[in-house]
C-alpha cells in the first residue's frame, strides 16, 4: 500500500466559522479543521492530547486552540500544548485552492461530519 498522500476536498473556506473550527471523519478518526482571524487553515486530531477533550470545540486565538474541558493550549502549526506539558495534538496537512479546503490523507475517503 502507498504512503503517497491524497490530497481531499472537505469543503469550502466559508464553511469553517471564523475562529472557529469544524470536523471530519477519516479513517483514522475525527478531524478539526481550524480557521484563525487572519483565514489561515489548520488541521488536528480533534482530541485533546491532555484528557481527550474535543479540540473542535475550544476557543480559537491567534493561532491557537484553548482546550474546552482543562484550558491547555495547543499551538494549531506544531500540535505542541504550550506551557510545562509536553503533549501534543497530530497535525495533518491542509491548504486551500481556489476557496477549496484540501486536506492531505492516505488512499482512503473522508466523510464531512
Amino acid at each position: 500500500m502507498s504512503n503517497a498522500l491524497s490530497w481531499v476536498a472537505i469543503g469550502t473556506l466559508s464553511d469553517i466559522p471564523v475562529r472557529g473550527a469544524r470536523t471530519v471523519n477519516t479513517p483514522n478518526g475525527r478531524v478539526a479543521v481550524f480557521r484563525t482571524a487572519d483565514d489561515r487553515i489548520f488541521a488536528l486530531d480533534d482530541r485533546c492530547p491532555h484528557k481527550g477533550g474535543p479540540l473542535a470545540q475550544g476557543i480559537v486565538h491567534d493561532r491557537s486552540v484553548t482546550c474546552p474541558l482543562h484550558n491547555l493550549v495547543i499551538d494549531l502549526a506544531t500540535g505542541e500544548a504550550r506551557g510545562e506539558d509536553r503533549l501534543c495534538a497530530r497535525t495533518l496537512p491542509v491548504r486551500v485552492e481556489g476557496g477549496r479546503v484540501l486536506l492531505g490523507l492516505g488512499q482512503r475517503a473522508v466523510q464531512a461530519a
